[in-house]
């Protein structure tokens, strides 16, 4: 079988880039642009403020992917932004939704990682790496940054959508 580390990066942005537009189109009807590589400097809360403004406020979130391929994936939405999926996922009004408070932005955003993990680890298994995923896990805060640790590997990707930015970040395990 294959090493991840041989898996080559056109690759790895396809899957995501399969699996970010298929949930956003399917699940919210939205559509995203295709997903442009974007350095470790900018995955920081999705995307560095260069303002002086305060930074927005992050929801993030996380699922894991273990087996023949292990790693992290995380999915990077201003809070505005997720909480208007948010409504559009669960069929709520705005209102609905900022009454119902953060748990329910976490859950919906949490669903969807979830998915996009989970099509992203099918097109992996597809190729011959085997995996599992973790269950979803929710970051919220503002200027915070997610680093790798040396031995791993990150693949991270800005999607526009309705003028917000999306961003993927995958950090995989290059010893696999």
């Amino acid at each position: 079988m294959p090493a991840i580390k041989d898996t080559c990066e056109n690759v790895i942005k396809d899957h995501i880039v399969r699996a970010v537009t298929d949930v956003f189109g399917t699940m919210l009807g939205h559509e995203v642009g295709d997903g442009e590589p974007c350095g470790n400097a900018r995955v920081a809360s999705g995307e560095r403020n260069t303002t002086l403004d305060p930074a927005p406020v992050m929801v993030v979130g996380t699922v894991g992917f273990l087996g023949d391929v292990n790693g992290l994936l995380y999915l990077y939405f201003d809070a505005t932004f997720a909480t208007a999926c948010t409504g559009v996922l669960l069929g709520m009004t705005q209102a609905e939704v900022a009454k119902s408070g953060a748990e329910v932005v976490n859950d919906a955003v949490g669903e969807l990682t979830n998915m996009i993990a989970g099509s992203f680890k099918n097109n992996l298994c597809n190729a011959g790496h085997t995996c599992k995923l973790t269950i979803p896990s929710i970051l919220r805060g503002r200027n915070f940054v997610v680093e790798p640790t040396s031995s791993a590997r990150r693949y991270a990707y800005r999607f526009d959508c309705l003028g917000h930015k999306i961003v993927t970040d995958i950090i995989m395990n290059q010893d696999e």
